[in-house]
């Protein structure tokens, strides 16, 4: 396994990240195609073994028994002064006027109900899912830096917004003397290519860690066949199917790259990720060994320039999705 600094900060990750949103309890949250903890243990073992030692979920994810299994078997198996736990806010977690956002009232409570489904004294990285317009950006910067403070999280992070917003967020940290974000969890992957315009420079510029979500565009980029997911997974059709057609033009030259690299489509679409700056880690979600062990091949895989231009000449343009 590779490893990488967490953006501007001494923290060192895997450049492959465990995503955590296949695990949790089936009959909670949006997803039916989710992974028990009996189920989810051996896969988390193996990542484990494989030398991944950054894993991601959210307090959201079927409804926090994302967080709950995730907590047992890395108690179970890992050293916890060697591994990343990421974890999110943001999410509706209760009925009510303060049941979601990031106010101070809802980032101090969901941090304790978090770390105790983690089983943990703090996280690693503790991140805003998205951009709370009802809450002053000056509030939730100051809770995350007293959470910081506290010793709940070593860092803080942000996913799934404008790049003006970030910079604001950045800029309100620093001119407060804050903790600032040190990392950007965003939408990109071969077919999803709008993060290039604004939000990637910024990151490059401000030293920031680009950890992408749905690298292989919810398994358009890798699958041949359908899966249980693809049947039945309404997100990712919100995301993708409205451009179906444009993209397969995209898809179709990853299979011809890898045929040519005499490898799987998956590990085409994720070594273009790792040579793209300045991501960091793509956040892989896997509910299969299988899937681990392509992401790890997908490392060893370098590209030329010539061929990153082939895979990218067809795109087009996309309505932003993930933002909001």
């Amino acid at each position: 396994m590779d490893y990488t600094k967490l953006g501007n900060s001494g923290l060192d990750v895997s450049r492959i990240c465990l995503g955590c949103m296949g695990f949790g309890d089936a009959s909670k949250g949006h997803h039916r195609w989710v992974l028990d903890e009996e189920q989810a243990r051996p896969i988390i073992k193996k990542a484990l073994d494989m030398g991944i030692n950054f894993f991601d979920t959210a307090n959201v994810y079927a409804e926090g028994t994302s967080e709950e299994i995730v907590g047992a078997v890395l108690k179970d198996y890992a050293n916890r002064d060697e591994i990343v736990i990421a974890t999110k806010i943001h999410g509706r977690m209760h009925q009510g006027p303060n049941g979601a956002g990031l106010s101070r009232k809802a980032i101090m409570s969901e941090i304790d109900k978090s770390l105790q489904r983690l089983k943990t004294d703090y996280v690693d990285l503790y991140q805003i899912h998205r951009w709370d317009y009802s809450t002053p950006i000056e509030e939730t910067m100051e809770a995350l830096h007293d959470v910081v403070k506290a010793g709940k999280a070593r860092y803080i992070g942000a996913s799934a917004m404008w790049a003006w917003q970030f910079q604001k967020a950045l800029h309100v940290a620093e001119k407060n003397g804050w903790t600032r974000f040190v990392s950007m969890q965003d939408h990109l992957n071969l077919i999803y290519r709008e993060e290039e315009r604004e939000m990637l420079p910024l990151c490059k510029e401000e030293k920031i860690a680009v950890i992408p979500y749905s690298p292989l565009a919810g398994g358009r980029l890798a699958r041949e066949v359908a899966t249980p997911r693809s049947e039945t997974d309404e997100i990712a059709k919100q995301k993708y199917d409205a451009t179906a057609d444009a993209d397969q033009l995209v898809v179709d030259r990853v299979a011809s790259l890898a045929e040519k690299h005499n490898v799987h489509r998956v590990h085409i679409a994720l070594a273009w990720l790792l040579h793209k700056e300045p991501v960091t880690a793509p956040i892989v979600g896997a509910t299969k060994i299988s899937q681990l062990e392509d992401a790890e091949t997908a490392l060893s895989i370098q590209l030329t320039p010539e061929e990153i231009s082939f895979l990218e000449d067809p795109y087009v343009p996309h309505r932003i999705v993930g933002h909001f």
